[in-house]
């Protein structure tokens, strides 16, 4: 029998969409959408760690093709970056838009049209790059864009910092998630990224993502619609912990979880001032995360071994 491929947000009833609107948009008065619970309103100030109000601030809106393969396939992932970010990472490859708050300002109509206008181009998903701050307004888009005729899958592209309680409130609603880990370590969380608890935080989360979606699955042209896809960038001198990360998801998340091994770090932003991490990775250095992957049995995903091949 042919699975059931449609997007959970289809599935929601209108009514249980409304209701987590409501209380998503509530909850901005004093602000706990994210793990800093930084207690600001929103609605009358920039000033907690994210930098942004209740308006949505969009960086970019285009068709993506260097993803990993599940995600771009063969039409394109259907990517749009918020600006703001809950981090501070040193590093960030992005800062232009998670730090240096780069966007344009627009309505949850208007980011509905643009998921729906991404679809008719073709995109095999709508990719949220950055979207934890955003997770109300990403909502009630999403509900405006299912009235609109959106039934591509939804994608949660995050830094893997999130608030159990918020992602509670994406069941249903989220059809792929795409977390990093980023630390296994809070000591390293604190230096690099100025958040003091990512460790004890980005566990949880990952849980309750899984318990939500499972597993990564394909269709018949191998294009994810639904489950967990875990990302971790290798950093140098081993910032990242990558062994006890992958320890951490055999055995307390499973070993079907695909993962995304990344071997492109480079120092860029505020990186080059950290001798940590002012320098890219060895080839040393990254094939011990892959054989830190056959240790624990994590079998499933994508490895960039090729990268070192041109340097």
């Amino acid at each position: 029998m042919r699975e059931e491929r449609s997007p959970d947000y289809l599935k929601l009833p209108q009514e249980e969409f409304e209701r987590r609107i409501e209380i998503l948009y509530q909850r901005m008065y004093k602000c706990d959408i994210c793990p800093r619970n930084c207690g600001v309103d929103r609605y009358e100030t920039n000033k907690g760690i994210c930098r942004m109000t209740t308006t949505l601030k969009i960086a970019s809106i285009n068709l993506h093709f260097g993803e990993e393969p599940p995600i771009s396939g063969s039409r394109g992932s259907g990517t749009i970056f918020f600006s703001g970010c809950p981090l501070r990472c040193k590093f960030c490859q992005n800062y232009p838009i998670s730090q240096l708050l780069n966007g344009n300002y627009i309505t949850e109509e208007e980011l509905a049209e643009a998921m729906v206008d991404l679809q008719r181009r073709g995109a095999h998903n709508i990719n949220l790059v950055t979207p934890t701050h955003f997770v109300p307004q990403i909502v009630k888009a999403t509900f405006i864009a299912k009235e609109k005729g959106l039934k591509i899958p939804l994608a949660y592209n995050t830094a893997g910092y999130e608030s159990v309680e918020t992602l509670k409130l994406l069941d249903g609603i989220v059809d792929i998630y795409m977390p990093d880990i980023k630390y296994s370590d809070n000591y390293w969380a604190r230096k690099l990224s100025a958040v003091p608890n990512y460790w004890d935080v980005v566990r949880p989360a990952l849980k309750e993502m899984y318990r939500q979606v499972g597993p990564l699955r394909m269709d018949e042209e191998g294009v994810a619609y639904r489950g967990v896809l875990v990302r971790h960038l290798v950093l140098p001198n081993n910032a990242s912990g990558t062994d006890k990360v992958f320890k951490f998801i055999a055995e307390e998340v499973g070993k079907d979880v695909y993962i995304s091994l990344m071997s492109q770090y480079f120092p860029t932003y505020k990186a080059f001032d950290d001798p940590v991490v002012n320098r890219r990775i060895t080839r040393e250095e990254y094939e011990e995360a892959v054989r830190l992957l056959h240790k624990y049995g994590l079998e499933n995903g994508y490895i960039q071994e090729m990268y070192f091949y041109g340097m």
